[in-house]
């Protein structure tokens, strides 16, 4: 759960019912994304990039320019940022047809495709629709879809998928036969599940007490992350850290563990946001080979409790692995 969006949108707007033919036909707005090196470094640092050795030789080159590297490299989950730079939540609020309480909207699953390494700084242009529709009943399930192009070339670069579910939100459709539609391949995310066997990498990071207000630097502002009086009436005994930032430290340490720091082998990336995380706690993030994927699971050691699962796809597992 990341809670992605502003609590302090207007809201209750689910007195009507979805109406599926209104959400699939609008056709989103293209907007465009304008970055620095200085974006890409303080995203790095608010994932925990050199957070526990300012010189770390896998490292130091996301927020460096080492060795004389003339950009900063920059890690794959950067571009979960694309599709969130909008104030009204990758316009769901102005989604004809949906209609939902925002306070009841949990950021489920994210999965990212990245096609070209990611320019240190630029500026992309996004193209968003709705890839996904589902009545669960007590909620619906929205997949937003946002695929991005360089400004520069019109190459395309990467691909975002969000799983929204609204709660209280369903309920749109007959119940004996549930209104579910999706407009991507059904094998295009790889179906896992946690192994019961060892662990081939177990990678412990610990959050600093800072972690949140450091990542909200990257443009997720919502108060449920800095606000202690937010985060009371959202149940939660203070501010949680973002999901999209605790994706972002599981996907590092694989990158770390199993492609030697370098983040141009990431392919593919799949989260599936379980719990929250507060700052300050322990992430412990076991991971599995199974070519050319690495299976994770990442728990908070404090309260041996499971909040992400997903996995990494890479173009090619080192031979020494």
């Amino acid at each position: 759960m990341t809670g992605s969006f502003p609590v302090t949108m207007a809201s209750s707007r689910n007195s009507a019912k979805t109406d599926p033919k209104l959400v699939l036909s609008h056709k989103f707005a293209e907007d465009e994304f304008t970055y620095s090196e200085r974006a890409v470094a303080i995203y790095a640092l608010g994932v925990g990039a050199c957070g526990a050795d300012a010189v770390d030789t896998k490292e130091l080159h996301y927020v460096y320019h080492r060795d004389g590297q003339p950009f900063i490299k920059v890690l794959p989950t950067f571009v979960s940022l694309y599709p969130f730079q909008k104030s009204n939540g990758l316009g769901l609020v102005d989604l004809p047809g949906l209609h939902y309480d925002t306070k009841l909207l949990l950021h489920g699953q994210q999965y990212i495709e990245v096609y070209r390494p990611i320019p240190s700084s630029g500026t992309v242009v996004n193209k968003a629709s709705v890839a996904g529709l589902h009545d669960k009943g007590k909620a619906a399930i929205v997949e937003l879809e946002t695929t991005s192009y360089l400004k520069e070339t019109g190459e395309i670069l990467c691909m975002n998928r969000s799983t929204v579910f609204l709660r209280g939100a369903g309920g749109f459709s007959d119940s004996s036969k549930p209104y579910s539609y999706t407009a991507y391949p059904a094998n295009q995310i790889f179906r896992f599940s946690i192994p019961k066997s060892e662990p081939t990498i177990v990678y412990e990071d610990r959050t600093q007490n800072s972690q949140a207000l450091l990542y909200r630097l990257s443009g997720d502002y919502n108060p449920l992350h800095s606000d202690p009086s937010i985060a009371q009436i959202a149940g939660f005994t203070r501010p949680i850290q973002h999901g999209l930032c605790t994706l972002g430290f599981a996907t590092r340490a694989v990158i770390k563990s199993f492609c030697n720091g370098d983040p141009t082998a990431v392919k593919s990336i799949f989260g599936r946001f379980l719990l929250h995380v507060y700052p300050g706690e322990t992430l412990v993030t076991e991971m599995w080979l199974q070519a050319p994927r690495v299976i994770y699971q990442t728990k908070v050691k404090e309260r041996n409790q499971a909040v992400l699962s997903g996995y990494v796809e890479i173009r090619q597992i080192p031979s020494s692995l």
